[in-house]
């Protein structure tokens, strides 16, 4: 039994010892698998040519017999030449002309109960009536919906009688106006007679139109023309020259090329091939997710080392993916929709302009796999990704982002207008629809601030409209902090102010550090006359405490901050400026009277000490460098050059002693640069002034 526990226990403690970089592996597994199999499924043309650009390679002669496609535009142009010139069909009712001759019968035998038929005989009535019926039935009488059909009325139409179907003049057919000028010549020019007036009467109640147009069959008909068009037109022999070296890449060589290329990549993807393609395809995606993770390692070890960061990266270029190739195979002509440009400018916000480039550049060149024209999405894509980062700035100040994407959708419609002008030869085949579609791009690259948004409270990052927003003094904890202990509100403001300035010095990130820096003593709230800088009365209430109680008071105020930080939601990044602000040093002045107190007894250092952590980062780091040096300021007498200099060397080197700085990733030539900044400023907060005569 014990044989077995120490080697398994070995290799728990190894899991998870590199946790972090298992888990860091089976992202990029699951990633890399993800992407490509959103990936279309198919093989990869070997040579890459462009409309109007020369061919680039050796001269191509057909590897195999092959028939040449027609274009989709040649396509729709047969498909409109057989809708405009296929006969329209319309059904003849018989039953109708059946119920309009009973309706007369019916009508007319009526009359023989009317005693008064002014000697006129019912049978040459009903002979006259049922001649007209004929008359008009024998042409057809169409119906009110079906007129207009046709715009020629001299065009040949089918009229569908039964089974049968014949070509009639659609002219023809008589509608409502050609029945009654009928009715009138059968009945004669002369005044109506008393027979006439009766027929009239009767046959305007019981006509009824009996021709309708029947578009079900009629499109039936055209289905089934368009289904026999020819999907080809003409071949390509085997050994048959297709392109010269130099030649340029247009008209029928295109068609041509673009028939070769559909062919072989259909031939390329087959079930024995369809193994190695994806080998091919994981490889490809896995060595640019490798790159990324690469660039993070050696460039933002910081962001590599978050397993939470990486994951969000990760995360956001799988998405981009994901939408793109959505709509890719729902329809390829609305490839530009996508606005791509979220990627940088969300990842700009978060981390940095660098990164946002980085990511996004590789991005484009993986769905330059799946994309038709490549090169003209990679090209137009890329340039976009530089335009945006060079352009978003401030995201908080609204009016910047609506000029910078206004400037990204601007870019992308002069290189497409660059594009078409290349393959086209000149402007008139611009395809407008596509600059509708990059001013779609723009508006959808506004859901960049709700992702922002979502973001921050999914993955608990941190951007710099959020910063902005609790760096301002009227929120609920800073208004607070100024009520109930303005020494300390103004203790930090001033520690903001340094701290900003030095992180500017060193490129860290200065609104972070600068928001970190004004909630970091927010812990003083519950306490405030503990502390020196809210004892304006002169009275310490330290007088009457034990310096252990004292100690005590002084250490809590840290985790007494962290509570009120997330009581109110302060995001995490900010809440580790109010753990780290101290450390783990110690409050000497306590620690010294308690030695002082007790000479012979053993003081436990550990309960003048603050819990820490120490400082993690550059930002944590510059807040601990700059609240003790400004702290430390204020008991001096007679602040000078010397003096100031003196006092901020002195707290610096301690903190260096006490390894407050082993983990924040900064070197001694960034402190030295902070120490510089915070001498100079506190030089500037004490110098001396000119003495006003009384």
């Amino acid at each position: 039994m014990c044989i077995y526990e120490i080697p398994m226990s070995k290799t728990v403690n190894k899991l998870y010892k590199h946790n972090a970089a298992i888990y860091k592996v089976i992202l990029f597994l699951i990633t890399a698998f993800a992407i490509v199999y959103l990936f279309p499924k198919g093989g990869q043309f070997k040579y890459e040519f462009t409309k109007g650009k020369p061919w680039q390679y050796d001269n191509l002669y057909a590897p195999f017999d092959f028939a040449i496609d027609k274009t989709e535009d040649e396509i729709n142009e047969e498909i409109k030449l057989i809708e405009v010139t296929s006969k329209l069909y319309f059904l003849y009712n018989k039953n109708i002309v059946k119920e309009v001759k009973e309706a007369y019968q019916l009508r007319t035998s009526l009359l023989q109960v009317n005693d008064s038929l002014n000697g006129y005989d019912l049978e040459t009535i009903a002979a006259q009536g049922s001649a007209i019926i004929d008359s008009i039935y024998t042409k057809g009488f169409i119906e009110a919906t079906s007129l207009g059909i046709v715009s020629d009325k001299n065009t040949l139409i089918a009229l569908k009688v039964d089974n049968s179907v014949q070509d009639v003049i659609y002219n023809n057919l008589l509608d409502s106006k050609g029945i009654f000028e009928l009715i009138k010549n059968s009945l004669g020019d002369q005044p109506y007679n008393y027979s006439q007036n009766i027929n009239l009467t009767i046959l305007s109640e019981v006509i009824k139109p009996n021709v309708s147009y029947d578009n079900e069959f009629t499109q039936k008909v055209i289905d089934e023309y368009v289904n026999e068009i020819s999907l080809t037109r003409g071949k390509v022999s085997f050994g048959e020259l297709i392109i010269l070296k130099g030649d340029i890449v247009e008209g029928k060589k295109l068609a041509i090329l673009y028939s070769l290329k559909g062919l072989s990549e259909s031939i390329l993807w087959t079930s024995a091939n369809y193994y190695w393609i994806v080998l091919g395809y994981t490889m490809l995606v896995s060595l640019a997710l490798l790159m990324l993770l690469l660039f993070l390692h050696k460039y933002r070890n910081e962001i590599f080392e978050n397993n939470t960061k990486v994951t969000f990266i990760f995360f956001n270029v799988s998405f981009m993916i994901l939408i793109q190739t959505i709509v890719i195979k729902f329809n390829s002509n609305y490839l530009y929709v996508v606005p791509l440009s979220i990627l940088p400018i969300i990842l700009k916000a978060f981390f940095d302009a660098r990164l946002g480039l980085f990511t996004h550049v590789l991005t484009v060149l993986l769905l330059g796999f799946i994309v038709p024209d490549s090169f003209e999405f990679i090209y137009l894509h890329i340039i976009a990704g530089i335009v945006t980062i060079l352009t978003v700035s401030e995201l908080h100040k609204r009016a910047n982002l609506f000029i910078s994407i206004g400037q990204i959708t601007l870019i992308y419609m002069i290189t497409y207008l660059s594009f078409s002008i290349i393959k086209e030869g000149n402007a008139s085949q611009i395809n407008w629809e596509y600059l509708m579609m990059f001013g779609a791009n723009g508006l959808l690259s506004f859901l960049s601030v709700f992702f922002i948004y979502a973001y921050e409270k999914i993955f608990g990052l941190v951007s710099d409209v959020t910063l902005l927003e609790l760096s301002s003094t009227n929120t609920k904890l800073l208004k607070e902090l100024n009520e109930k202990a303005p020494g300390t509100f103004q203790h930090s403001m001033q520690v903001a102010n340094l701290a900003e300035a030095a992180a500017n010095e060193i490129g860290a990130n200065s609104m972070l550090v600068r928001t970190g820096a004004l909630y970091h003593d927010i812990g003083k709230i519950l306490n405030p006359m503990y502390f020196i800088e809210n004892q304006s009365t002169g009275v310490n209430p330290h007088n009457d405490l034990s310096p252990t109680d004292s100690a005590k008071i002084i250490t809590d105020h840290v985790i007494k901050g962290i509570e009120l930080a997330k009581q109110n939601r302060l995001p995490d990044r900010i809440i580790d400026f109010i753990r780290t602000h101290h450390g783990t040093s110690l409050v000497y002045y306590f620690y010294v009277k308690e030695k002082e107190k007790s000479p012979e007894e053993e003081v436990v250092i550990e309960k003048f000490q603050y819990k820490g952590p120490i400082p993690f980062s550059k930002e944590t780091a510059i807040l601990m460098i700059c609240d003790a040096a400004e702290a430390a300021s204020k008991s001096l007498q007679q602040p000078t050059a010397q003096s100031i200099d003196n006092l901020i060397d002195k707290i610096v080197e301690k903190q260096k002693l006490d390894n407050q700085f082993i983990n924040s990733d900064i070197t001694f030539s960034e402190i030295e640069k902070i120490k510089k900044v915070i001498k100079r400023k506190l030089m500037n907060i004490y110098h001396v002034r000119v003495e006003y005569p009384d």
